[in-house]
């Protein structure tokens, strides 16, 4: 039953990503990966709130596997964050690159962070 959970949330956020990405990246035509970072730092808020409505025990380990694990998981992005970041700093955009890296993982550090307080475990 496990596996369906995590099917079905993946399911839901690869989609999700790509449509979001493509929204995201057409209102802001740049070469800074809008789209992916805002698919990490959302899905580094949501597996916050759900991670720490687990931990407060609002929320079950099913909605974890289904949310956190599938949806989040499927959501989120590394790879293509690494390639973009790439990808950047290879067509001579360094600074570009480098900004993609920072903002990057402060935002998702502190989008985590907010959604672990939002969800009822204070960190």
């Amino acid at each position: 039953m496990n596996w369906l959970l995590v099917l079905i949330g993946g399911a839901v956020g690869a989609p999700l990503r790509y449509l979001t990405d493509r929204a995201v990246q057409a209102r802001h035509p740049s070469a800074f990966p809008w789209g992916t970072c805002t698919v990490n730092a959302a899905g580094s808020l949501v597996l916050g709130v759900v991670t720490g409505a687990v931990a407060s025990g609002a929320a079950t380990s099913s909605v974890q596997l289904l949310v956190g694990t599938g949806l989040c998981g499927a959501l989120t992005t590394y790879s293509t964050f690494s390639y973009e970041t790439l990808r950047l700093a290879e067509s001579g955009q360094r600074f570009l690159a480098g900004a993609n890296a920072a903002v990057s993982v402060l935002v998702a550090l502190g989008a985590v962070t907010l959604g672990l307080a939002l969800g009822g475990s204070g960190g």
